[in-house]
């Protein structure tokens, strides 16, 4: 299951005699998999602060989980051909990412903790931000050059009547620069070839004899050429659209077709360029942007655990992996073994119909110990 618990408690020796009774009972009914989470010594501030940057916290964890998931999507959508690799690629400082949630060790170096707790918040914020502007202007590069490629290689596609003719004509297929004659190419049902053998001549003055020449086919049809008198051409088109050929509006420009065929290589080439460079962004900043969200995470267990319990800091955080199929019991047993931290709290979780006065419990998640889910199932691409 890729859906973490990050839950603390207070240190005291009352509640670590509780934490090794929920990690026994967790670890002898396989309900989770249990493992401490380091957060440091961080700097407290005051209570008023405390209350402000726990809000912030909560909004610039929805940012950051927002930005990973675009991220991881994106590297989806880049490997096109190689979807099955995506989860690979999803690193975390060059460890898979349930690695090192279980050995989630604080980067002193990125965010030292002798500043305050908002200063941390605000260098955490300004990453992700930079991160997720640095991510739309080089996807939209990248996009604008593949969606030119694809546009171009649609064109390939498609039946004789839409597709483009570039790489099916060829120069010796048409009469060029000449002041009377003109070659058009003409789109002709398979059940009407005979039909077109036959009648194609007459179907206006002057025609050249003998001028058809199939040069291409697919499944409904042949696009075949016909030279004639350029006089004569509307009349020609209009006599054989009631015939059930169309003429297609080709009109042979070597020029033209070159820089077709030339651009069609440039944006092919453009992109294989730009693959390796840009695969290898996104996954140096996957990584920055996934440990900065858990660093964020950290950032809320030691605000919520101090306006919880009070001060002096001690509190011990634990990260839980739970049995997809225990997720109720494993919730059980932790009411049931921290229930002592919030008596009414607990009540009203262990029967949900209790009603109790002056108790007022949102929407949020809320449990008798500081809880947080982290959910990597997000980050599924396939």
């Amino acid at each position: 299951m890729s859906e973490f618990w990050l839950i603390s408690a207070p240190g005291d020796k009352t509640n670590l005699q509780a934490w090794e009774r929920m990690n026994t009972v967790t670890s002898k009914s396989n309900l989770s998999s249990n493992s401490k989470f380091h957060i440091p010594d961080l700097k407290v501030g005051t209570l008023d602060a405390l209350v402000g940057l726990s809000d912030e916290l909560g909004k610039l964890d929805t940012f950051a989980e927002s930005v990973i998931k675009k991220i991881a999507q994106y590297i989806g959508e880049v490997m096109e051909d190689s979807k099955d690799k995506v989860q690979e690629n999803l690193l975390a400082n060059g460890v898979d990412l349930i690695s090192y949630l279980t050995r989630f060790e604080w980067d002193m170096a990125k965010y030292p903790i002798k500043q305050p707790l908002k200063n941390i918040s605000e260098a955490l914020a300004k990453q992700v931000t930079q991160i997720e502007a640095d991510l739309k202007t080089r996807s939209a590069a990248y996009n604008n050059i593949k969606g030119n490629l694809q546009s171009l290689e649609k064109k390939t596609m498609g039946n004789l009547l839409t597709r483009t003719l570039a790489d099916i004509v060829h120069k010796e297929d048409f009469v060029l620069n000449s002041e009377y004659l003109i070659t058009l190419l003409v789109v002709v049902p398979k059940s009407s070839y005979v039909q077109w053998q036959k009648t194609y001549e007459s179907l206006s003055d002057m025609v050249v004899p003998r001028s058809t020449k199939m040069i291409a086919e697919d499944a409904e049809g042949g696009l075949f050429t016909v030279t004639l008198f350029r006089k004569v051409m509307e009349d020609f088109k209009a006599k054989a659209r009631e015939n059930r050929f169309m003429v297609r509006e080709f009109y042979y420009d070597e020029k033209e077709l070159k820089c077709e065929k030339e651009e069609l290589m440039k944006l092919a080439s453009d992109k294989k360029q730009q693959y390796g460079p840009l695969l290898r962004w996104l996954k140096v900043n996957f990584s920055e942007a996934f440990v900065a969200w858990i660093h964020v995470k950290a950032l809320r267990v030691f605000v919520e655990s101090v306006l919880r319990y009070g001060l002096p800091v001690n509190f011990q955080a634990m990260l839980l992996q739970p049995n997809r199929k225990s997720v109720k019991r494993l919730r059980d047993v932790l009411n049931l073994v921290f229930k002592h931290l919030d008596e009414v709290a607990a009540a009203s979780i262990m029967d949900p119909g209790m009603d109790i006065p002056g108790l007022q419990l949102s929407n949020q998640e809320y449990y008798p110990y500081v809880y947080f889910k982290i959910d990597l199932s997000l980050l599924d691409c396939s």
